[in-house]
């Protein structure tokens, strides 16, 4: 993204302005060693939990950067007070290559006391690195990121954790600990990283209560309505250990699903504003436009991600850019897609007439969807790969003229759309989509109108959200392991896409590629027992070769 002479200030990929609410820290002014190091001392008995109560993370990396983000908790932040950070090549922070001073005044409660540092520029590409935050004298949590390859390198391999869907109330994350032990060179969050509501009604009436995991919004109310209620979640959600743990590990590629604002939300073209059946007040235009913003804004301060946000922008299609494309050197390019902010209205269970598919019906909006379609097609890495928030491939329960769409909020109900992707993927070298969503573990095969094969798609299992199972109550126990066979029989029989399907299970997935192939792993992880002691196991692993659209199933190892 070029870079604008004045500091505040970025530029979109259009051309325009957008003004960062957070400063950007890159001049050379704010270097460490223009001050004396007694001003960084650190208390060997300083607790980092108290001061940093978030920890750290890193987001949007470059071949020469990344961004490291942190927050400093209200009642440790003192006005004067600056905030230090240093990038080192080793854990132990021996050997600096990065220092800088953050004045107290660009993270007071402006934006949630919150911390953003772009380093794009200073680093080596392809190398992981570790940092950490002193405040105050007390030391933050070390973490590791990691930049890109450059964009003439052929890595040996890219190997990427898939995550989604992990909902406070309704589990423990012990994927994340998992993750967090995974040699990985980045993680890619499909969606739902936050659920916008405090009572139970994202929970199945059968699944068990879970110590500590209770979530208060602070307008009182059972879903967010305003920017403090998603600022509390995020809160909430950030303190875990689990997540924290992988974020300390791991630098994280987000795009953002619909609870980041509320369910089943979409853009209503008549009124030119979000709206949401879900919502209490979801169809108020001028409430469904605060609130979205304020989704945005939340999402922007507590994610370090490198997207286009313009906060006084007239309009939110001018506000916030998520779609983007990263690249791996020759081996990868992924372009990650907003399928929430330009969708229109899902049809509903409408049976057979939903595969049809309406012209007018988008997914994407014009403007992104050309741009997904020319990436797609012009991409000359090995790999083309598509971070996809909801399930692409056709999902129907029962047959024939009978049959209906399982959920037709996902791609189906917008087939007419779906098939211009799906002819721009088969045009790929070698497509893969990873997507979310459905609280799945699933692989199988998009195909084009003729039934020939666009690409396959791999879905990664929700960390703790609902499945199918657990809806209707036969996830556990022997029943469970009674049904868990028919119920992914019975799907792949209606829908013979599917090469395997299991909604008995939560956890995470790994995606490994190389010149040769695609490899990947879904992992069950016990989200009744919190922390590293939860209990992980494969559970389905593919192997795609390059240059066929063919996935081959392959026996699990037991983890060690």
């Amino acid at each position: 993204m070029p870079r604008s002479s004045n500091p505040d200030v970025g530029r979109a990929r259009d051309g325009r302005t957008a003004r960062l609410p957070h400063v950007d820290i890159r001049p050379r002014t704010h270097c460490l060693a223009e001050f004396p190091h007694d001003t960084c001392e650190v208390d060997p008995d300083g607790d980092p939990d108290r001061v940093f109560p978030a920890s750290v993370a890193s987001g949007g990396p470059t071949p020469t950067g990344v961004i490291l983000w942190t927050r400093v908790a209200p009642s440790a932040y003192q006005a004067g007070t600056p905030l230090y950070l240093a990038v080192a090549e080793d854990p132990e922070l021996e050997t600096v290559v990065a220092q800088r001073r953050f004045p107290s005044a660009q993270f007071d409660g402006r934006h949630d006391h919150t911390v953003r540092i772009d380093l794009d520029g200073e680093l080596d590409p392809d190398r992981h690195y570790h940092y950490r935050f002193v405040y105050d004298g007390v030391a933050s949590r070390t973490g590791r990121c990691r930049t890109l390859p450059a964009p003439d390198d052929s890595p040996e391999s890219l190997r990427l954790g898939v995550v989604s869907c992990q909902h406070h109330q309704n589990g423990y994350f012990g994927a994340f600990d998992q993750l967090a032990g995974e040699d990985l060179d980045y993680v890619l969050h499909l969606g739902d990283y936050v659920y916008d509501a405090a009572d139970d009604r994202y929970r199945s009436p059968f699944a068990d209560e879970y110590p500590g995991r209770d979530v208060s919004l602070p307008s009182g109310k059972d879903v967010a309505t305003s920017l403090e209620d998603f600022r509390a979640l995020y809160r909430t959600y950030r303190r875990d250990r689990s997540l924290q743990a992988a974020h300390e590990r791991h630098t994280f590629l987000r795009t953002w699903d619909d609870h980041a604002v509320t369910n089943n939300r979409y853009w209503d073209y008549e009124a030119d504003a979000p709206a949401a059946t879900d919502h209490p007040r979801g169809d108020d235009p001028s409430f469904m436009r605060q609130l979205t913003a304020d989704g945005i804004q939340a999402w922007w301060e507590y994610t370090p991600s490198r997207v286009d946000y313009d906060a006084d922008a007239d309009h939110l299609h001018d506000a916030f850019q998520l779609w983007r494309s990263v690249e791996f050197g020759e081996l990868a390019t992924i372009a990650l897609t907003d399928e929430r902010l330009y969708r229109t209205q899902n049809p509903g269970h409408v049976g057979s007439r939903l595969f049809a598919g309406d012209p007018d019906r988008t997914m994407l909006g014009e403007p992104q969807l050309e741009w997904l379609l020319e990436t797609l097609r012009s991409d000359d890495a090995r790999w083309t790969v598509w971070a996809n928030e909801v399930l692409s491939m056709p999902f129907r329960v029962g047959t024939g003229p009978v049959s209906i769409a399982a959920k037709p909020d996902t791609w189906s109900g917008y087939a007419h759309e779906r098939d211009r992707v799906f002819a721009a993927l088969g045009e790929a070298e070698n497509a893969v989509t990873l997507t979310g969503d459905l609280h799945t573990a699933l692989a199988g095969y998009q195909q084009l109108p003729d039934g020939s094969r666009a690409g396959v798609e791999l879905m990664t299992p929700a960390v703790t959200s609902v499945n199918l199972a657990e809806a209707v109550g036969i996830d556990g126990g022997l029943l469970g392991r009674a049904t868990r066979p028919l119920l992914s029989g019975l799907a792949t029989l209606m829908n013979p896409q599917f090469e395997y399907f299991d909604s008995h299970h939560w956890g995470y997935a790994v995606a490994e590629f190389t010149t040769e192939d695609c490899t990947f792993t879904a992992y069950s992880v016990d989200k009744e027992v919190p922390g590293p002691a939860a209990d992980s196991e494969p559970l389905a692993r593919f192997r795609l070769p390059a240059g066929r659209t063919e996935l081959h199933r392959r026996p699990c190892r037991p983890l060690e």
